[in-house]
This record gives C-alpha cells, sequence and structure tokens, in this order.
C-alpha cells in the first residue's frame, strides 16, 4: 500500500530547507527532475523572492528579498516516487504539513504570493505628512531634526527644513532616510 494519498492532483506544497540553501536546492530539484524524468509529477520550483527598497552608501537600492526564507515551493502530484525525489534532494528538509504526508498550499494564498513577487518596482512608502517633525537616520544630516515641507511620492524623496545656523535651510532626503519623531 503506497504511503502517499494517490489523488492525482496537481498542487502546489511547501518544502523547508536549511536556510541560505533555498536557491541550491531549487537548481538541484530541477536538475534531478530532469535526470530521473519527473517531468511528469513535479512542474515548478519557486524560490518566492520580492523586491525591496534598500539604501546604501547613501545609494539607493532595489534588492531581491526571500519572502519566507528556509522554505521552497513545488508545484508537483505527490506519488511515493515524487514525494522521494524532493524529499531526497541535498539540503531538504521536509515537506511542511503533518507527519510525511504533505499538506497543499491553498490556491488563493498562491496567487497573492504570485502577485507579491510580480512587483517589478517596489512602491515607495512614505509614511509623513506635511508639516511632520522628523529625524534623520541616515546621510551628512544624521541625528539632525526638521520639518517635512515637500513630499515627492513617484521619486519616494522628502525635503526637510532643517535648522542650521539660526535658519531653516531644505535639505532633499530620501524617505528611506528620515523618521517620525
Amino acid at each position: 500500500m503506497p504511503k502517499q494519498q494517490t489523488e492525482q492532483e496537481k498542487n502546489w506544497y511547501v518544502i523547508h530547507t536549511y536556510s541560505g540553501y533555498e536557491d541550491a536546492v531549487a537548481t538541484a530539484l530541477k536538475q534531478r527532475v530532469e535526470s530521473l524524468g519527473m517531468e511528469d509529477k513535479i512542474f515548478n520550483v519557486i524560490v518566492p523572492k520580492e523586491k525591496k527598497i534598500k539604501i546604501k552608501e547613501g545609494k539607493r537600492r532595489v534588492t531581491e528579498e526571500k519572502i519566507y526564507p528556509g522554505y521552497v515551493l513545488v508545484e508537483m502530484i505527490v506519488t511515493d516516487d515524487s514525494w522521494y525525489v524532493v524529499r531526497n534532494t541535498p539540503n531538504v528538509t521536509g515537506f511542511v504539513g503533518a507527519g510525511t504526508t504533505p499538506v497543499p498550499v491553498s490556491f488563493e494564498e498562491i496567487e497573492i504570493l504570485k502577485k507579491k513577487m510580480g512587483v517589478d518596482v517596489p512602491q515607495y512608502k512614505i509614511d509623513v505628512q506635511l508639516g511632520d517633525a522628523v529625524k534623520i537616520t541616515d546621510g551628512p544630516f544624521k541625528d539632525f531634526d526638521g520639518k517635512v515641507s515637500e513630499i515627492d511620492q513617484q521619486r519616494g524623496k522628502v525635503k526637510v527644513l532643517v535648522n542650521m545656523f539660526g535658519r531653516d535651510t531644505p535639505v532633499e532626503l530620501d524617505s528611506l532616510q528620515i523618521k517620525k519623531i
């Protein structure tokens, strides 16, 4: 009697990996599927990533971050053979589910995840209003306080009036370089 459910239905499943090995697991699994001829049971392998805006050395950079570190998504039909191929891929610690039976991820969750992954350019989130008091957290004016005088939502920039030498001086900053006081 087979250990796995014999419903021949294609679903998405989550596999747990050692953290930092997600891309290696995805590559190894794709190679194993090809070399073992499992294309009819294992269809897709994804490491869910999203783009984020970070500031490094005063410059805005778009980086890719894993949405779920330590996890890889696999679209497959679970049979004893396909389960074995995935489970015995190097650095895979197991399926997410109860015992040895993988639990499929709901279609809605996969759609939400695909939307999150499909965003080409991340949106700027500027959570300050005109006139808000802010502290500058990065750049040459770090630790200065000021008031927001302009907000450029499209570029993710903010003009802050900083009091220097007894007068307000406008300073253009990235929205990630300030925080509300």
